[in-house]
């Protein structure tokens, strides 16, 4: 579903990023280092890291040269560009790192690998894999429905613009702001720190109302993008703008007849002190 998020191995964090057009997982060297030599501060892995990368430099060795940079979110909430490696580039890399955990988390990387795998011949299997997650952390499912039948919106939004002229990545964030911006009155920045969130996915914390409304903005902004015929970012901005604000028009006329906010700070984090209170 998020194709970009954190994994977890043992309890540890670990960042990774899907890259479709290689169809692999490029994954944090610094936070498997961090795993393989149970170092809890995260700049003594960077310079453990830093040492080894040398190390296997001086050595010959094919396998720092086939570290790529991609930013990544870091522990200050701040895109940052960090070493990353596919699965077999970091199968290679551990070996050159003395450590107990290194069969396990092989084992770990190999059976990602292999359910990635699974999931680009049949979607189906990512889908309940995302259906089972959610149940795990005690998503109902009349919530869990929504969540999906959104996902597929976006996903055919997101198909249209693809096919037109619009680029991933940075041109794809500018539209959905604009269209969350002309919904919610928020920026998706803003509604995620309402929410108390930060390297976490939005919808996955947005309530069953919040999660209609997006949806009806997306398809929306669809639908009017089709009947336009529009291509590039520019173009593609004017059916944004206008699906957003049929989504807003209905969401103020519901608070009016309810006398409830349909935007919320709530948020499904495990609660502290300082977070919003859980969603219902």
């Amino acid at each position: 579903m998020n194709k970009n998020k954190l994994v977890l191995f043992e309890g540890k964090k670990i960042r990774r990023k899907w890259d479709e057009k290689q169809e692999k997982w490029y994954f944090s060297v610094v936070d498997i280092i961090r795993i393989l030599t149970s170092q809890p501060d995260f700049q003594l892995a960077r310079n453990y890291w830093k040492v080894l990368k040398n190390r296997l430099k001086k050595e010959g060795s094919e396998t720092v040269t086939k570290c790529n940079r991609l930013k990544m979110i870091a522990e200050d909430g701040k895109l940052r560009l960090t070493d990353v490696a596919d699965v077999e580039t970091l199968l290679r890399l551990i070996q050159s790192v003395p450590s107990p955990k290194a069969e396990p988390i092989k084992l770990w990387l190999a059976k990602v690998g292999y359910e990635r795998m699974q999931e680009t011949v049949d979607p189906e299997i990512s889908l309940n894999r995302a259906r089972e997650n959610w149940q795990k952390v005690g998503r109902s499912e009349k919530w869990i429905q929504q969540r999906m039948m959104g996902q597929e919106t976006r996903n055919k939004l997101t198909d249209y613009w693809k096919n037109h002229e619009v680029k991933k990545q940075d041109e794809y964030a500018i539209l959905t702001n604009i269209i969350h911006e002309e919904w919610s009155d928020l920026s998706v920045k803003q509604h995620k720190q309402l929410k108390n969130l930060k390297t976490e996915n939005l919808r996955d914390h947005m309530t069953e109302a919040e999660l209609i409304f997006t949806a009806l903005a997306e398809l929306s902004t669809r639908e009017i993008a089709e009947n336009m015929e529009t291509k590039g970012l520019e173009e593609n901005k004017i059916p944004a703008k206008k699906g957003g604000r049929i989504a807003r028009n209905a969401r103020l006329e519901l608070e009016q007849k309810t006398g409830k906010k349909v935007v919320s700070g709530g948020n499904y984090k495990i609660p502290t002190t300082s977070q919003p209170k859980k969603l219902k």
